[in-house]
Formats: C-alpha cells, sequence, structure tokens
C-alpha cells in the first residue's frame, strides 16, 4: 500500500511540474495565439459616440514583434492612409497631403483614428511579452471559461505607455478575454472587452474587441474581425516606407 502511495505521489508531482507554468510563459502563449507570427486581417471598425457612429474598415500585416503596417480601406476620405512599424519607429502616410510622417513616442499615447485604441494599441510599438514583468493573481471566470488574472508592469526604460495592464487569460485555449490599462498613478484609463469566440484562420479566436473608456463609459469603438490568415511570410521589404505609399 505504502508503494502504491508512494507511486502515485510522484506521478501526481510529475504531473503538477509538467502542467505548471509562469506567467511569462501564459503571456507568450496568448499573445502568440492573438497576434502569429506573421499575419494578415481584414477588420471593421466602430467608434461610437451617444450622438453619432462612425466605421472604418482596414487591413492588417504584421511579422513577428518588429513589422506591422495598417491600411485604411474606407471611408473614401480616409482611404489609402496606412501607418507602418518597423521595431521602435512609426510612420504614417496621408495620401489627401502626399505626405510621409514620423510618429515620436510621444504620440504613442494619442486616440487613433479619433477611436478610443491608442496608436500603440494598433501599431504594438510595445510588447507585453517583453516589455513588462508578469505576475500570476489568481484564478476567476469569464464567459464561463476559468481564466489566469494576471498583472503586467512595465520594466524600467521600456518604450511603454501604460504604468500597469491587467490581463484575464483563458486557461484552455490561453484566449485574452478581458483587459485593463492604467495610468502611472494606477488609475483605470481603458478597458477591452474580447467575445464572439470563432474559428478564423485555423484558430479559435475571440473576433469582437470593444475598448471602453474609464472617463467615458457612454462610448466606446469596437473592432470585429472579418477574417484572419497566419503564417504569410511577407517579406521585410514588404514592411517599407516605399511600400506604405502603394499598398492597396
Amino acid at each position: 500500500m505504502k508503494y502504491f502511495l508512494t507511486t502515485g505521489f510522484i506521478f501526481c508531482l510529475f504531473a503538477y511540474q509538467a502542467n505548471a507554468q509562469t506567467a511569462l510563459e501564459i503571456i507568450k502563449k496568448a499573445d502568440e495565439k492573438m497576434q502569429g507570427e506573421n499575419g494578415y486581417a481584414e477588420m471593421v471598425m466602430k467608434i461610437v459616440r451617444p450622438d453619432w457612429t462612425r466605421e472604418i474598415t482596414m487591413k492588417s500585416w504584421n511579422k513577428n514583434q518588429d513589422y506591422s503596417l495598417i491600411l485604411i480601406t474606407g471611408p473614401a476620405r480616409d482611404k489609402g492612409t496606412a501607418f507602418l512599424k518597423r521595431g521602435k519607429e512609426m510612420w504614417n502616410w496621408q495620401p489627401s497631403i502626399d505626405r510621409v510622417i514620423k510618429m515620436p513616442p510621444s504620440m504613442m499615447m494619442q486616440s487613433w483614428m479619433g477611436s478610443d485604441f491608442t496608436n500603440d494599441d494598433l501599431v504594438r510599438q510595445s510588447s507585453i511579452v517583453t516589455d513588462y514583468t508578469h505576475k500570476l493573481l489568481g484564478d476567476t471566470t469569464m464567459l464561463s471559461r476559468k481564466c489566469w488574472k494576471m498583472e503586467l508592469t512595465p520594466k524600467e526604460d521600456a518604450p511603454v505607455v501604460w504604468g500597469k495592464i491587467e490581463a484575464y487569460i483563458d486557461q484552455k485555449d490561453y484566449l485574452q478575454l478581458l483587459i485593463k490599462y492604467y495610468d502611472e498613478d494606477e488609475y483605470l484609463v481603458n478597458t477591452m472587452v474580447l467575445s464572439d469566440i470563432k474559428e478564423l484562420g485555423g484558430r479559435t479566436l475571440p473576433t469582437h474587441m470593444e475598448m471602453i473608456p474609464a472617463e467615458n463609459p457612454d462610448q466606446k469603438t469596437v473592432i470585429d474581425y472579418v477574417s484572419r490568415t497566419f503564417d504569410t511570410n511577407q517579406p521585410d521589404d514588404f514592411f517599407s516606407i516605399q511600400n506604405l505609399k502603394r499598398i492597396r
């Protein structure tokens, strides 16, 4: 009996060790699940205000953590506007004035296209994997899914706009279901709610995102994924200033 108890204890110990994960490993898996190494997406963004709603359609390409390109495809007045990220640098192409504008780090906290998302949210200048330290706070439940509640605090000198981030990640499929963004004084600024889980590009993902500002809870910005493709493997020169001006 003692032999069987000891064997059972050792088996459980190995099972626990095999399943144990660090907070960093969980964040990496969640980020890779949502972003992929190389990807393409088509999205519809709706800026919702008490008296009006504005809709923007766009295409997005990304490669690793280093490159991203976003092209606005509608409405007509914004069509052709594009944003490029290469490493820690970012540019904006404005066809209406035939000009490429380099965006300084100070603009990362500003509104993207008049929405409740920041420039950093959309082009991902900062990385939740490499620019933050990660801590598990406990378990909770969202959308009937058991989740990890995690705290992300910026590393010293990291190029980030948030003072703290709380992330709620599904323990089964590593889905980001809720993210809370805080300023340097730890006041809540924005809450992003992710839902409508579907198969896209061969992956199970949230396809509906709502960004809600804490100071104006009667407004929000919604992004819905229309399509997603992973492992597109675009060459590095696709993410160039020259291509920024001619991408369609």
